[in-house]
Order: structure tokens, then sequence, then C-alpha cells
């Protein structure tokens, strides 16, 4: 499963069969394959990946060595893949339209990079990221209540309120996983199934439908 590091630019809007379709600009590569690893050393096959520059002074030693065996410079990002033969595609502009040949590519090796060329149009994959920080919120805006009640019969101040949660003597506690106020956002997400609207190989652009979680500049992973 083919995959790589981005970089969220900003989100935009095209023009698709005479409707508009919500995109996402994402800067994709070059990723710098830092490190391989194999069943018979790590017990599972996988590559590692490194992406965006970041200042030799702001690198500990030991990242330092890694990086300098793969013949690279320091890399802000490391994310680890699934094993993967790259198949880089080309566009042709011909009589018939636009096309896209499929050139596979060798073994990867420590120091080869990959960019938006292993993408092209029409392509479905995931996008990986974390998802903004909201900080703690309450139930209203976290699950979607609706709060106690209006305002009247008595109600004072409780309109964005969660209403109870316990019990009566027996079991005498609030279970766990009830749905309250707390951290919201920050986590880990995972959105599926987008298409790849464009890709612009030259400035490793590409241009997926929808919204990736995260902020602008934020990095993300990739993969099909």
């Amino acid at each position: 499963m083919a995959g790589i590091i981005g970089r969220k630019v900003g989100m935009t809007s095209v023009f698709e069969a005479d409707r508009i379709v919500t995109c996402t600009v994402v800067e994709a590569g070059p990723c710098v394959v830092t490190q391989i690893k194999t069943a018979e050393k790590d017990r599972y096959s996988a590559l590692q990946l490194g992406f965006g520059a970041r200042k030799e002074k702001n690198t500990p030693n030991p990242l330092i060595g890694h990086f300098k065996k793969a013949n690279t410079t320091p890399l802000s990002v490391l994310w680890e893949t699934e094993y993967f033969v790259p198949v880089r595609y080309t566009r042709v502009d011909g009589e018939a339209g636009v096309t896209y040949e499929a050139e596979q590519g060798a073994a990867p090796k420590l120091g080869d990079a990959f960019d938006a060329s292993l993408f092209r149009p029409g392509d479905v994959v995931d996008v990986i990221g974390t998802s903004k920080g909201k900080g703690f919120q309450g139930v209203v805006r976290r699950h979607g209540f609706a709060g106690v009640g209006g305002q009247t019969h008595g109600q004072h101040n409780r309109g964005r309120a969660p209403g109870s949660s316990g019990a009566c003597s027996t079991p005498s506690r609030v279970f766990k996983g009830m749905r309250r106020g707390g951290q919201m956002g920050n986590d880990r997400v995972t959105v599926r199934n987008l298409r790849i609207l464009k890709v612009v190989p030259e400035k490793n652009l590409i241009v997926i439908s929808g919204a990736l979680p995260g902020h602008n500049g934020a990095y993300i992973f990739i993969q099909k």
C-alpha cells in the first residue's frame, strides 16, 4: 500500500462536471526513505519515510546519525508505512485527451525519494492526521445535547447543562463511558475514500476532494 507524507496547504474549490467540489491542496513530498525494516531483522517489513526541512542544531545527535545513513539532511517528520515498490505516473497529452502512463519502479533503497508522481487523478486514498484541538467543551458542542428543558417552568441557567447522568442508590455511581464534557479534538483521525482530483507533479501538489484533518500547515499521511 503506497503512502506518502504531506503538508496541508489549504482549502479551495474546483469545477467538475458543472458543479463545485470542495477540495484540499496538499504538498505531497518529496519524502526520503530513511530506514528499511525487514522481517529478518525487525520481524516485519516496512518503510520509514521522512519529510520537511529541519535545522541541524535542533536535531538530536542520534537522529543526525540516522539521517546520515540515508545520505539526507535532517527531516522534521518520520512516518512508517507498509513496504511497497513504487509505481510512478507520467501525464501524457494526446489526441484522445489526457492519459497517465504507469512506470514500475525498482525496490526502494535508503535515500530514495517519493513525490506526488505516486498518484494520479481518480485514485482513491485514505488520509490520516491529527484533528484541530478545541480544548474542554461541554456536552452541547461535544455531543450535540439540546440542554435541559426550555427557559420556562423554573429553569434557570440550565440551557446547556447535561442533566442527570447517574442512577439512584443502586449502583450509586456514574457508569464509565457516559457522554460528558471534556477534551474535544486533538485526536488521530482517518478520513477514508477521498478522490484525487488533480496532480501537479512539478510542484509536488495534489488536490484531494473534501476536508482533511488538521490546520493549514499540519502534517498528514496519504495512502492508497
